[in-house]
């Protein structure tokens, strides 16, 4: 029986930790045990607990209930309370999604101790060393054992800083073991969009009709913290709102930052705009109804523009760069920054030209939706 620590800590690990319990419990129940590990990084019930209910994923065995800090303080915490779990459960893989706080943490804490590295999500680069997530992935990946890029972008990547693609019969954080074996949200993405049909009912939940809507993200500390870049994209919001609804499942802090941080007028402005639905967090059962049926998806987060391609959906993107490069390249997604001028542009183009997904579609991007089974048995391989 092959043991595997889990890291997990926020929002999108917890989704695509789903993909993988699954294939254990559906495939693998006689090759592999997995302990969960929640850091406790999200730690309100909305970002985090209730996750689990939804996907069918078991309750963490350790709760670190580390909560929000300074990246420092967050980490370090984060560090003392694996390296103590590691020593107690003795594992053979440590297993870290994306490029998280939590993610760096468990890399740090695994690899002193000389636990290998699986890292999934690996190989994304948005090369903006600005962003913590770029540094966490960075470095994530330079300690790794096991590298699971979820594009052949990913492997290019990776091969400019250095990695070599080998064939070997065993692989070491030296010479790390590399495979594309797509995207286990695309995993997801598949299972639970069949299950959203079914459960969620967004005129009775919300009043929203499928088409007749777009929705919006806004959670990463370069929008919100600086009252300019909010300010344009609040602005960009209420133009667009004049047609179809906005519907805005805002983040505690987000939340916070909108209050505290725009104009009175302007947060007014938004606040009192009837085409413009607040919500707090939703659950992914929700959120994937949401992305299905919504017009256009407008968005900052890595994990949302990537759900909006899956289901076809055009994305206009509130950063000047993103990991998920071949979003942008495939047409179904626009870069506009915080800009309002360009968050305008972006939408009007997207209402008034088709997305190109039927082509996109047939190039499986992003695997053919069986990547968790597929990390688990080259795992289970290479491993005897």
């Amino acid at each position: 029986m092959i043991k595997i620590l889990t890291i997990i800590g926020a929002r999108p690990q917890i989704i695509k930790a789903a993909a993988i319990s699954r294939a254990i419990a559906e495939s693998f129940r006689d090759d592999f045990e997995e302990v969960l590990v929640h850091t406790g990084q999200h730690y309100d019930a909305n970002m985090s607990e209730i996750f689990f209910g939804q996907l069918g994923i078991p309750k963490p065995n350790y709760n670190l209930g580390v909560g929000s800090g300074s990246h420092g303080k967050q980490t370090a915490e984060m560090i003392v309370g694996i390296e103590a779990i590691l020593l107690k459960e003795q594992p053979d893989y440590l297993l870290i999604y994306g490029d998280t706080n939590s993610t760096l943490a468990g890399a740090l804490a695994a690899v002193k101790m000389q636990v290998p590295i699986i890292h999934v999500e690996a190989g994304l680069r948005s090369f903006n060393k600005s962003m913590p997530e770029e540094i966490n992935r960075i470095l994530a990946d330079h300690v790794s054992t096991y590298l699971f890029p979820p594009t052949q972008t990913g492997i290019y990547n990776l091969q400019k800083e250095g990695f070599k693609i080998a064939s070997l019969k065993s692989y070491s954080k030296d010479h790390p073991g590399i495979f594309n074996v797509g995207d286990v949200m695309y995993d997801n993405a598949i299972h639970y969009s069949k299950l959203a049909k079914k459960e969620v009912d967004l005129k009775e939940l919300y009043g929203l009709e499928s088409g007749e809507y777009v929705l919006c993200t806004i959670h990463r500390n370069q929008n919100t913290d600086d009252t300019e870049k909010l300010s344009q994209i609040i602005e960009a919001l209420i133009v667009v709102a004049s047609s179809p609804k906005i519907f805005l499942p805002l983040h505690p802090r987000t939340l916070k930052a909108i209050s505290q941080n725009l104009p009175k007028s302007l947060y007014e402005d938004f606040t009192s705009n009837s085409h413009i639905i607040i919500s707090p967090p939703v659950g992914f059962l929700e959120m994937i109804s949401l992305e299905q049926n919504a017009q256009l998806v407008i968005t900052d987060s890595g994990g949302v523009q990537k759900e909006a391609f899956f289901f076809s959906k055009p994305c206009v993107i509130l950063r000047e760069e993103t990991e998920w490069t071949e979003i942008v390249e495939s047409g179904m997604a626009i870069l506009t920054g915080s800009s309002k001028e360009e968050i305008i542009a972006a939408f009007t183009y997207f209402e008034q030209n088709s997305a190109p997904s039927s082509s996109i579609k047939q190039k499986n991007l992003y695997g053919r939706g069986n990547a968790a089974y597929e990390v688990l048995s080259i795992i289970k391989k290479h491993h005897y």
